[in-house]
């Protein structure tokens, strides 16, 4: 999101804490804010390099609490926020909440409704009501935020963004390229914006760095993959791309594949065996259990998935061998190795070595926590 690039064109083609890093040199959000004059601060989690290094990524301050929940980081930056920060500023707060393993709920209400992808259970039932928890401790802790934002008189002059990088950590979701594991939520708040408005555009996490500037009157790098959401957030334009490029290489495991996703379709190419949900890169659960109880952890994903979105969005016919949409899809075969030709796609040549010293989950395993022997 920060560096507005491709995961194969930035290097974070896997996890920080196992191993793997930004490339050096890439313009990132809080240094180009940073030579803008913003003084710039980090506060919890940030997830693209290792833990204290946060001024390789730009930050000029370094904020932490005695445990990453939202709760004792949202006080560290109501503090700031009210001990009047040196303007202009930008803050990025990370926090561990929504992350598995959920608060266990004991007795779960029956009636509690489950996304639409996943079964309608007692185990995703008891799952999701412990994710509820941790959504209702964070909006409170946004709430409490924006309340600060106002009391101090910065509401006028600041601009505000709610996101996450990836879907919620179920099965089916975070670690996939189905749409609940590349859909994510983004809030806005600032002088300008339209206020309550859903802006109804296909777009990317790569779009945010651009967004920012733009709306800053900041000068956008020329070499990034992501394009401003302002004409659409401003009504200039209906949409601002025909389509994106979701991409997993490394999680725990390797499981990579690339994708394109327009309105209307979804192609997935994978590039290794691995069952249809792969188990290292799922998180543990009630639902993972389930999962694995019904067979979703030895069926076999085919190399290539095909769906008509309009008509199914779920995402469970594939369409890959449908005679009537073979031109489509072989379109979309010969856009997805243009975009990896043109984006040096290292995918393109083989498969990615793992970083030396990087960690990796093996790929028989069920556990993340299930890595190589060092000796291999």
């Amino acid at each position: 999101m920060f560096s507005s690039l491709v995961p194969h064109r930035n290097g974070m083609m896997g996890l920080a804490h196992r191993g793997f890093e930004l490339k050096k040199g890439i313009p990132y959000l809080p240094e180009i804010l940073c030579k803008s004059g913003y003084h710039t601060t980090l506060i919890g989690i940030q997830h693209e390099a290792e833990w204290g290094k946060h001024a390789e990524l730009g930050y000029q301050e370094f904020f932490t609490s005695k445990t990453t929940s939202c709760v004792d980081l949202g006080e560290v930056l109501c503090d700031i926020l009210e001990n009047k920060p040196k303007e202009p500023f930008f803050i990025s707060m990370g926090v561990s909440e929504t992350h598995q393993r959920y608060p266990v709920v004991e007795h779960v209400d029956e009636t509690l409704k489950v996304p639409d992808f996943l079964p309608d259970s007692i185990e995703v039932k008891k799952d999701i009501a412990g994710l509820n928890i941790l959504v209702q401790r964070v909006d409170e802790m946004i709430g409490k935020i924006v309340t600060t934002v106002e009391k101090t008189k910065l509401i006028d002059n600041t601009l505000i963004i709610f996101t996450t990088d990836h879907g919620i950590a179920m099965p089916g979701a975070k670690a996939t390229l189905f749409d609940p594991g590349i859909e994510i939520f983004m809030m806005m708040k600032g002088p300008g914006l339209p206020e309550g408005k859903s802006i109804n555009c296909l777009s990317w996490n790569i779009d945010l760095l651009p967004t920012i500037l733009d709306y800053l009157e900041i000068e956008i790098p020329t070499d990034i993959d992501g394009v401003s959401l302002m004409p659409a957030i401003r009504g200039e334009k209906a949409s601002v791309r025909e389509c994106i490029y979701p991409e997993l290489t490394y999680h725990a495991g390797y499981d990579p594949m690339r994708s394109i996703r327009t309105e209307k379709y979804k192609y997935i190419r994978c590039f290794e065996t691995r069952p249809y949900y792969f188990p290292v890169n799922v998180d543990q659960s009630f639902s993972k259990r389930l999962f694995k109880d019904m067979g979703y952890f030895d069926k076999i994903r085919p190399f290539e998935l095909f769906f008509d979105l309009e008509n199914d969005k779920l995402e469970r016919n594939n369409l890959i061998n449908d005679p009537a949409y073979r031109d489509i899809i072989e379109k979309f075969r010969r856009q997805l190795v243009d975009f990896m030709k043109q984006t040096k796609d290292p995918l393109v040549s083989g498969p990615v070595p793992l970083p030396e010293g990087a960690k990796l989950s093996v790929p028989w395993g069920y556990n993340p926590e299930d890595v190589w022997n060092k000796q291999f």
